[in-house]
């Protein structure tokens, strides 16, 4: 990078820890330390709810997902507005009416604390592994810009924004949140206009969507309704719809956010700003990730994105890896050729001719990039090797000019700042309140908690930078993350429904209905043992997307506590 570009990267740290070092008066108590006082209003808790959501995940991840396949992932949230209005009328009115800190103070209200214990430690371990992914993917960005090896990147994130997390408390991260949501907005439009001004001499917008639509990468609504497709229009409606109803409805981190707000309408305009503003959003990176496509096809693009891994395999000690590399330039020049003649064509004659020459290119390096990947991961010892995560940092290294790199640095770093100082807020809110002082210290003073709450957020620091370490090689990390999530999701929706639905049910049923639900969940993943267990050996191979992990989750809940309930002589509470 530039003198300008670490001057802007450097202002802009000096700005955050002016933010994080600046102690406030609504953190002298519990409340105002994780939930600043419910003092903040509609727009402001909204913002922070987008801002977690729009993570540096969301800019690397998502842009990566569409320069693989297009809009395709776009599917994934239809069902988030339909679950927005649903949390509006049935969890928030629990949430405000019983003053709670956690989420789960009300499992206990209605059942007991043993239910509130384990959809507690479900949390845990949910979180803290997408914390870990979260972190991963601001270090992808800077062992390229840097390059620097993927740990002392990753554990330079992780210790500067875990301080940060334990010193400010929630006031300084919503506050913070706000404020970075303009940065990122900032950024992603100047990644647009870079885009526009590096493309040909008779080449527009116009012609870039037309040859993005002719390779199928505008194509957003996929009706087939096959369970093992991740991203189509049912799987986003039912699927999508149960883990968004599960994440904004059931996880701390999003919940802590309007249980900061001022009341009941302020929390229920703040989801309502998320249902409005979210798709679109989503949608606009992944259109940044379908022009990078675009933007690759005339310009030339390495065989492995990925700085590091192509230093790895040095010509002298792989020269295996070498000829890869001089095929794949000698076809990307064809390919180039035929796509910039497709872009400049003025008839639909001129441009089928010169598509189809492109397509048949297209075919051979997709198979060389396929081969080149397989031997980067045998060379490395691992199963399988994804360089969809370092696409984004090619495009800004390659493409933006000085002073604009070191804002879009600032941009994925204040997006992942914002994510993870959430994460671990929450993190650190769950540990003491629904574990520490519920069962290890009940009757301590409140700076006691204020140090146990630090301790425990330097613990989950800790843990999230360690698994973000073996995340950033796991696949595109926007998918990776919500992976992790509906592993659990569907199960911590499934007894909050019960809460919720089901009076019949009493504290016993809903207990070992969760366990149920994540014991089954990780059953149904792993299908070897469930075809063992079932005698019918063709569901080891049954094909099912993670999205309908969620609705699987809640109808194991749902269904276990039921019969619990139907064989079980104790009246519900």
């Amino acid at each position: 990078m530039s003198s300008l570009d670490w001057l802007v990267v450097a202002l802009y740290f000096l700005y955050i820890l002016s933010v994080g070092l600046n102690r406030r008066r609504e953190k002298d108590s519990l409340v105002g330390y994780f939930l600043a006082d419910r003092s903040f209003p509609w727009w402001m808790a909204g913002l922070s709810v987008i801002a977690t959501q729009m993570s540096a995940i969301t800019l690397i991840g998502g842009t990566g997902k569409a320069f693989e396949d297009g809009l395709r992932f776009i599917q994934f949230y239809f069902g988030l507005p339909f679950a927005m209005v649903v949390l509006c009328v049935t969890l928030l009115p629990l949430y405000a009416s019983g003053k709670v800190l956690t989420a789960y103070e009300l499992l206990e209200q209605r059942f007991d604390a043993r239910t509130r214990m384990v959809a507690s430690v479900v949390f845990l371990l949910s979180r803290g592994l997408s914390c870990g992914v979260i972190i991963a993917a601001p270090a992808v960005v800077l062992t390229e810009v840097l390059q620097l090896d993927l740990l002392s990147v990753v554990a330079l994130i992780g210790a500067v924004t875990t301080l940060y997390t334990m010193y400010g408390g929630v006031a300084a991260v919503t506050r913070t949140d706000a404020r970075q949501m303009g940065i990122i907005l900032f950024g992603l439009g100047f990644c647009f206009l870079a885009i526009l001004l590096r493309l040909p001499e008779g080449v527009g917008t116009m012609d870039m969507l037309s040859f993005a639509g002719r390779s199928g990468f505008l194509t957003s609504v996929d009706l087939s309704f096959d369970p093992g497709e991740t991203y189509t229009f049912w799987s986003g409606c039912i699927g999508g719809f149960f883990l968004m109803l599960s994440y904004f409805g059931c996880d701390q981190s999003q919940v802590q956010r309007y249980l900061s707000a001022k009341s009941l309408r302020h929390s229920r305009l703040s989801l309502l700003c998320t249902a409005v503003v979210k798709i679109p959003l989503q949608l606009v990176v992944l259109m940044l990730g379908v022009m990078i496509f675009v933007l690759y096809q005339i310009h030339p693009s390495p065989l492995v994105f990925g700085n590091a891994f192509r230093t790895e395999l040095s010509a002298e000690e792989n020269p295996q890896f070498s000829a890869m590399e001089q095929e794949y330039a000698g076809l990307q020049q064809q390919s180039r050729s035929a796509a910039l003649r497709f872009l400049k064509a003025d008839t639909e004659q001129e441009r089928d001719e010169s598509y189809r020459l492109f397509s048949e290119q297209r075919v051979s390096l997709g198979t060389l990039r396929t081969e080149a990947k397989s031997f980067i991961a045998k060379s490395r010892g691992e199963a399988s090797f994804s360089d969809v995560n370092y696409v984004f940092p090619r495009f800004i290294l390659e493409f933006l000019p000085g002073g604009l790199l070191g804002l879009l640095v600032v941009a994925i770093l204040a997006a992942a700042m914002s994510s993870i100082s959430s994460e671990l807020n929450s993190l650190a809110t769950i540990s003491v309140i629904d574990v520490y002082r519920r069962y290890l210290a009940p009757e301590k003073e409140e700076h006691h908690y204020f140090a146990a709450s630090r301790l425990t957020c330097l613990f989950w620091g800790i843990f999230a930078t360690i698994v973000a370490y073996y995340a950033s090689n796991l696949g595109a990390l926007i998918e990776v993350v919500n992976t992790f999530g509906s592993y659990f999701y569907g199960s911590l929706l499934g007894v909050f429904l019960l809460a919720y639905f089901a009076p019949q049910v009493g504290a016993r049923a809903a207990f070992w209905g969760l366990i149920s639900g994540v014991c089954g969940i990780a059953i149904v993943d792993q299908r070897a043992l469930l075809a063992a267990l079932a005698g019918v050996p063709e569901l080891a191979d049954f094909e099912l997307s993670f999205l309908w992990y969620n609705l699987l989750g809640v109808l194991f809940v749902c269904s276990a506590a039921w019969l619990i309930s139907l064989f079980s002589r104790r009246p519900a509470r």
